[in-house]
């Protein structure tokens, strides 16, 4: 296995990994506070869920950040991510949902998308901005702790006043695997997206892929 051979290194809850990351918007809410950083990067009020099977990336980064944002009832709001960055990756078996609440005559209304489950879903320059990721995982010749401009292994850092100190820490690996994947994301941004198979369902009430 990848996990034992030098290089390698394997948790069981891919969450560890993130604690440093996510520690470290702490000190980017404190330059954005200062006016150090811009603050332009914008996502929707709402989050959404996935699940996978299995996402085999290539060209691994991630690194703390902030995206700023709406809430629906339009107050502006920061939230702190970890983006996880791949020059490529294959996913297995993706489930995206989003439910999106108190719809007049409707009230809550869930829509929910489905791909990979013959081929995998296939992406380019992928970003995902994550705020809680559960999975495992295994990665092959890691590096923790180095600044995230200096994360040559993967796409690099995704730019256009994205607020993230450059500065910052990261880690990078050469692959990463990731199996029965469960995370929450503000936002996913890739170069190409290829949905093998793509079904989308829109229904009411609250359903979600976990």
């Amino acid at each position: 296995m990848e996990s034992q051979v030098r290089g390698g290194t394997r948790w069981k809850r891919f969450a560890v990994v993130m604690v440093p990351s996510v520690a470290a918007t702490a000190c980017i809410g404190v330059a954005l506070a200062q006016g150090a950083l811009a603050a332009s990067f914008s996502v929707s009020g709402q989050s959404f869920k996935v699940t996978t099977d299995e996402l085999v990336g290539t060209g691994f980064s991630q690194y703390g950040a902030l995206d700023e944002g709406y809430t629906l009832s339009g107050q502006k709001t920061v939230h702190p991510v970890a983006v996880s960055a791949f020059k490529s990756a294959s996913i297995k078996n993706m489930c995206q949902s989003v439910v999106t609440p108190n719809i007049p005559v409707l009230g809550n209304v869930s829509l929910m998308l489905r791909a990979g489950q013959s081929e995998p879903v296939e992406a380019k320059n992928l970003y995902i901005d994550v705020a809680d990721l559960n999975a495992d995982a295994t990665f092959t010749n890691i590096d923790i702790g180095v600044a995230a401009k200096d994360a040559g292994k993967g796409p690099g850092m995704k730019g256009g006043g994205e607020q993230a100190n450059p500065y910052g820490f990261a880690q990078q690996a050469e692959k990463a695997v990731l199996k029965d994947v469960k995370q929450t994301a503000w936002a996913t941004t890739a170069g190409t997206f290829k949905l093998s198979g793509l079904k989308m369902s829109l229904s009411t009430g609250v359903k979600e892929c976990y």
